[in-house]
């Protein structure tokens, strides 16, 4: 049964990467379409206030400009909200303001699309923050990413440097998917029995005659864009294992589905852009293996469980798994969170098996498995050019994409963005684990609080999210730490890829040739594939060797 659960719902999925794909090229399309008729009052609306010219492009320095500098002014204002909410409106429940370091990783985590959170929104957070530091820039730190993946393209298929308009992108994402569709799903989650209100916490008396207090709030239009943006996060502490976030089996399918649904559709979207399908389906391929392997992984170790309860008649791992949504829909949830780097959660990934913990850590270490708003696709791409330039070397060919030659200053950009991933992962756990104040946090010794530890970092560089648990990072240490990791996990892949869309806009397209490498082919996705696995083994696995590998292998049979 639980298998035939995961069956239809990636069915489902595969159902609507045609049609969702087809739409989000119509939606950036630079030529008129009939979308233009019912978004375009409202957005030239928006352009009129912004001053920005819809018909004007800019170049690759003009867009990553845009890019840096609207997203630094926001990222001040969601500080600042935090810092002064004690002394804000929309705030029923008389919450105080949040700490200058707290404050900091939150106004970062929530710009980045990372969503990591060090606090307990139900507890942490006035309503009008969470609209402002945590709502709005859901939106807006999708749209980013989504509209940086459309300039990549654009510079891969273009011939001058002009990658578009990064507002009229990011105005487009927002008003012609973003928003209609986080209202439809808001108004179906609302149908499911998710909250949404402005009136604060209630209070009720139990049965045993004990007092309780209820949190409520505007939960529901948080969940629809949390999960359509692949940002994470929760309104409240537990995620979306609590039922005010996430309350039935068919609010967990819609969930799944809308952290898959737009990651999916732009890779068919960008076959469709370039004008060549075939290449869209290569990199689709590739993913799909990798994210099939990692989901056979987390589901059989599971269902599996743990040697010494089995012996005693429990089988399966249910431990921090909700009823309501048992082994398979966990293992699928698990599983889709942190391919999508959406890092929302609907069990205790601390409670999974080792092979368990080990599949959430190796999908944000590789961070190119569908991934977020337009972060996979663009980390894809990364490996896509030096998988071209190694095979380019090892057979004598030359090394093209698209007609375009890949040469050293594009394979300099790529590697150093693929490069910066392990360290800014690598280092700070090395670091936490010379310091006694970042040790004190961690709550198991050994090889599982390795894990925790190397989870964390690793969850703030993917720009993921998600927390393994049983680590205290509200601390100055890890909220400071994980802040600056979750910043350079974000912005040197977008600097790097952007500059390279710019370097391979203004080269000339030469005619493919007998000496052409294609790599539209099933072979190049088999060598994808194999050059993502052996990079990523070669840089993570010592690392997951000393956490949940040894910690399977220890495990009692």
């Amino acid at each position: 049964m639980g298998f035939l659960q995961v069956a239809v719902t990636l069915a489902i999925v595969m159902l609507l990467v045609k049609p969702v794909g087809t739409y989000l090229v119509n939606v950036f399309s630079q030529e008129k379409t009939k979308l233009d008729r019912v978004f375009g009052p409202v957005e030239r609306l928006i352009y009129r206030i912004m001053g920005v010219r819809e018909g004007e492009s800019m170049g690759w320095r003009g867009y990553l400009g845009a890019v840096l500098l609207s997203n630094f002014i926001m990222l001040i204002l969601c500080y600042l909200v935090l810092r002064l909410q004690g002394h804000l409106p929309m705030n029923p429940d008389g919450i105080g303001s949040m700490p200058a370091g707290q404050a900091f990783n939150t106004a970062v985590s929530f710009i980045t699309n990372t969503n990591w959170q060090s606090y307990s929104g139900e507890n942490g957070l006035s309503y009008l923050s969470q609209l402002l530091a945590i709502t709005f820039p859901m939106f807006t730190s999708a749209a980013t990413g989504f509209a940086v993946a459309i300039a990549f393209i654009r510079g891969l298929a273009g011939r001058k440097d002009e990658l578009g308009n990064f507002y009229v992108d990011v105005t487009r994402s927002i008003t012609r998917i973003f928003l209609p569709l986080s209202f439809l799903v808001a108004l179906f989650l609302v149908f499911q029995g998710v909250p949404q209100t402005v009136l604060g916490a209630v209070h009720a008396s139990t049965l045993d005659g004990g007092e309780q207090t209820i949190t409520r709030g505007l939960i529901a239009s948080l969940e629809s864009i949390k999960h359509l943006g692949t940002n994470g996060g929760g309104w409240m502490g537990t995620n979306a294992a609590h039922p005010f976030e996430n309350p039935t089996a068919l609010a967990n399918l819609i969930h799944i589905l809308c952290m898959m649904l737009l990651p999916t559709a732009l890779i068919y979207a960008f076959g469709l852009m370039i004008k060549n399908k075939k290449q869209g389906w290569v990199l689709f391929g590739a993913m799909s293996v990798i994210f099939l392997a990692m989901l056979a992984t987390v589901f059989v170790s599971e269902y599996r469980g743990v040697g010494a309860v089995d012996a005693m008649g429990v089988h399966g791992n249910m431990e921090g798994k909700e009823v309501r949504f048992g082994i398979s829909e966990s293992a699928l949830f698990t599983t889709v969170t942190t391919a999508a780097t959406t890092g929302s959660v609907n069990n205790m990934h601390e409670s999974l098996t080792p092979l368990g913990g080990f599949t959430a850590l190796a999908e944000m270490m590789l961070n190119n498995v569908f991934g977020g708003k337009g972060v996979g696709l663009l980390n894809g791409l990364l490996y896509l050019i030096l998988a071209i330039f190694i095979c380019g070397l090892m057979v004598g060919r030359t090394p093209e994409f698209l007609g375009k030659k890949i040469e050293g200053k594009e394979v300099k950009l790529a590697s150093i963005a693929l490069l910066i991933h392990p360290l800014i992962i690598l280092a700070p756990t090395a670091i936490a684990f010379l310091s006694p104040n970042a040790q004190s946090s961690i709550a198991n010794g050994g090889m599982h609080g390795l894990s925790e530890v190397l989870y964390a970092f690793a969850s703030g560089a993917a720009n993921n999210g998600s927390a393994f648990g049983g680590l205290s990072a509200n601390t100055d240490f890890y909220n400071i730490g994980i802040g600056v990791v979750m910043l350079l996990g974000r912005y040197v892949s977008i600097i790097a890829m952007i500059a390279i869309a710019g370097s391979l806009a203004v080269k000339r397209v030469v005619p493919v040739t007998t000496g052409t490498l294609r790599t539209n082919t099933p072979l190049f996705s088999g060598i994808l594939l194999v050059i993502i696995l052996v990079i990523g083994a070669l840089t993570f696995f010592p690392s997951l060797a000393l956490g949940p590998i040894a910690e399977h292998l220890a495990m009692p049979k």
